[in-house]
């Protein structure tokens, strides 16, 4: 099986906007977002499907989530950060996390894809966020 968009961005082979990473785990903002802030969150090692997680992994991955939604909603202004996985469009395990101000906002229908330009100052207020939470 070819490596995963995701596993050759984690390496730097491909551009993203990164939010933050650690030793296991790497946040990224999607490029076809819901809303602006909208963020991948990926184990680096590349793994299918979230149920093929080893339970320290998926356990982790919850806990990364949990860190960073706070900050993602900070930066963005909204009501609630949502968390959304589907793990359909790329064979390795991302969760989404999406800043939102109401319901219809995870609505799928309403991604567009956003330019580097637009990302690049969404990526920095999020990364100050997560910065001034210590993480």
């Amino acid at each position: 099986m070819a490596e995963s968009i995701f596993t050759r961005i984690v390496r730097g082979e491909l551009p993203s906007h990164k939010v933050w990473e650690d030793d296991a785990f790497f946040a990224f903002l999607d490029i076809n977002p819901v809303k602006a802030g909208h963020t991948l969150l990926i184990p680096k090692k590349e793994v299918d499907s979230i149920w093929d997680l080893d339970e320290a992994t998926y356990t982790a991955l919850w806990q990364r989530a949990r860190l960073l939604a706070g900050p993602i909603c900070a930066a963005m202004k909204a009501v609630r950060t949502a968390i959304v996985v589907e793990g359909l469009a790329v064979p390795h395990v991302h969760v989404h996390l999406i800043p939102i101000f109401q319901t219809m906002d995870i609505d799928p229908r309403n991604h567009k894809a956003a330019s580097s330009e637009e990302l690049a100052p969404v990526a920095e207020a999020i990364r100050h966020a997560i910065a001034k939470a210590g993480l």
